[in-house]
């Protein structure tokens, strides 16, 4: 009986690592279920022993290289340095927002009192006469204001380096959800429709190699100018966010438009020939036929625009001075210390883990649209 369930169990194992794109994990699972020991063993060795030399090795050249280069001013930060500014930064974002609870906390305190001596001064304005109530109504209002104040209290500390990480990734997302509800339908249309396709082919390659540098400057006029309007007080982001999120979605648009375009227009006519057969309406073939035989290179071109989204984002945060990982690399070489360029290259790894990280997430959900379980990580 534990044999069938250990099989049942590995078999979900792999299933899971597969669409989630870690073949490097596959050899412990069939490790674990018992298939050919020996095997696997060497799996892993490969998979993850070389790997770890490697970064070994990496690592090594990197505390040699630092020890070597340095300036009159500064050190290239070795791994040492590296780990102790992130343990220096993690610690700041845990203290500061240990303070932060504390004084939200001392401010919720206060709210209670305040809003007592207003209900006090309310009661005592019901039975006074015209002159006093008049009074003793306007100072109940001030506390009743001082109250809703402490009660609602909001720190606005500065954003450690965990706040512009994730101040980071919301911006990065906006952008690409902006990228992919402009380049998804283009990508349709320009697959489905040949003359549609040759109008936007002399766009398409005209914008696409531009760089964010470039696209900033017209993206803060777009967005000064729409921030200035009659709605820029109810705005539910600052300008800097949006000037960053739009410069990341006008260069992250176009692999999910190309790879679109290239997976529709590639569609088995046979498929289109059935769909005339049944007679299929033109919004029928388009969900049931077009979309979902050209999605696997549609995640293809969005899993790149993402990535590409994800580089464009520090640079665009730099110059917009949106309070992300780019913002946070800038002021940190600014103050031009050891100390700074060791958070400098801590902003680098976890830049690079967060890449990681969002492309692993497009490879799964790219495996789950898949009709082909090999597709390659």
């Amino acid at each position: 009986m534990n044999q069938p369930k250990k099989t049942n169990l590995s078999n979900k194992a792999l299933k899971f690592c597969q669409l989630a794109g870690l073949p490097v994990l596959i050899p412990f699972v069939r490790l674990f279920a018992g298939e050919e020991p020996r095997e696997q063993v060497r799996e892993i060795l490969k998979f993850v022993g070389v790997p770890i030399i490697a970064s070994l090795f990496f690592i090594g050249a990197w505390s040699l290289a630092s020890e070597r280069i340095k300036t009159e001013s500064a050190q290239l930060p070795g791994p040492m340095a590296t780990w102790q500014a992130a343990r220096e930064l993690w610690q700041s974002h845990v203290d500061q927002k240990r303070a932060d609870r504390e004084r939200m906390a001392a401010e919720r305190e206060k709210a209670i009192p305040l809003m007592t001596q207003a209900l006090s001064l309310e009661s005592r304005a019901a039975e006074a006469d015209q002159t006093v109530r008049e009074q003793l109504l306007a100072d109940a209002a001030v506390y009743r204001k001082r109250a809703m104040l402490a009660a609602n209290f909001r720190p606005t500390s500065a954003p450690t380096f965990v706040d512009q990480t994730f101040r980071s990734i919301g911006t990065v997302f906006v952008g690409f959800f902006i990228a992919t509800l402009i380049a998804v339908p283009l990508g349709i249309l320009c697959g489905m429709n040949p003359i549609f396709n040759a109008a936007m082919t002399p766009i398409i390659q005209l914008f696409k190699p531009v760089s964010p540098l470039a696209w900033l400057p017209i993206a803060s006029i777009v967005i000064i100018w729409w921030h200035n309007g009659s709605s820029a007080e109810h705005a539910l982001f600052s300008r800097a966010f949006l000037i960053s999120a739009t410069t990341v979605s006008l260069c992250s648009l176009w692999p999910t438009l190309v790879n679109t375009a290239l997976g529709v227009s590639n569609v088995d006519k046979d498929y289109l020939n059935v769909a005339k057969v049944l007679n299929l309406s033109w919004w029928q073939t388009l969900t049931k036929i077009v979309i979902p035989a050209s999605l696997p290179l549609m995640f293809a071109g969005l899993r790149i625009s993402l990535g590409v989204g994800w580089m464009v984002l520090i640079a665009a945060d730099m110059l917009a001075q949106n309070p992300g990982l780019g913002k946070f690399i800038w002021d940190m070489f600014q103050n031009g210390s050891s100390t700074t360029y060791a958070r400098i290259a801590v902003a680098v790894l976890v830049i690079g883990v967060v890449g990681f990280v969002l492309d692993r997430i497009m490879i799964c959900l790219r495996n789950l649209v898949s009709f082909d379980s090999t597709v390659p990580a």
